[in-house]
């Protein structure tokens, strides 16, 4: 909530009250919980009904590339060049080779963010996770699973880590990856 309430110069009595309006609504709704200082955090997500309202021009658009793309190549060289656009999309976001798992960890979830992505860090029966408040490829990733693969690449160059895609597809479709955190938290030479 502070975080919010700091990015919109609000008070957290005034996010609270907003964040109350838009769930009477319909339009977000609470998607996960963790642990605060006091009480806990809770994040927030757009129901179907919420991510309506934003254009999504993009979707015909790149589904229609990516069917020709398919049909041409085949599904394998598909993905094959989304994971290529994952590796170039990295090279200018990759953190130092000193940094820590945790740092880069972060560093993946902000660029997600600059992506139109919501995601967070959730640790869970000796896992860590990637766990996006739905999904900004949405209006792909019905028709065109493979997308996830350029995603999926993205993080495991920032992070360093081998990652893998965890995604749930369906009427509300939200990305998770799960990293690979044993080990000395590098990847194998490459």
């Amino acid at each position: 909530m502070a975080e919010l309430a700091e990015a919109l110069s609000l008070t957290d009595n005034a996010v609270r009250a907003h964040l109350a309006t838009l769930e009477r609504d319909g339009l977000v709704r609470q998607a996960g919980e963790r642990p605060g200082f006091r009480k806990p955090h809770f994040s927030y997500e757009l129901t179907p009904e919420g991510e309506e309202l934003f254009p999504k021009a993009y979707g015909p658009l790149l589904n229609r590339i990516l069917a020709q793309v398919k049909e041409r190549f085949g599904s394998e060289q598909l993905e094959a060049v989304l994971r290529e656009v994952g590796h170039r999309m990295a090279e200018p976001h990759k953190a130092a080779d000193s940094s820590a798992l945790e740092e880069r960890l972060e560093q993946a979830v902000e660029l997600l963010a600059s992506l139109g992505g919501q995601a967070r860090i959730e640790r869970a029966n000796g896992k860590v996770l990637i766990r996006g408040a739905g999904c900004p490829l949405s209006e792909v990733t019905t028709h065109h699973a493979e997308i996830c693969a350029l995603v999926e690449t993205l993080l495991a160059e920032i992070i360093d880590v081998p990652v893998r895609e965890r995604c749930q597809r369906g009427i509300s479709p939200q990305c998770c990856f799960e990293v690979e955190v044993s080990g000395n938290g590098r990847k194998a030479s490459r």
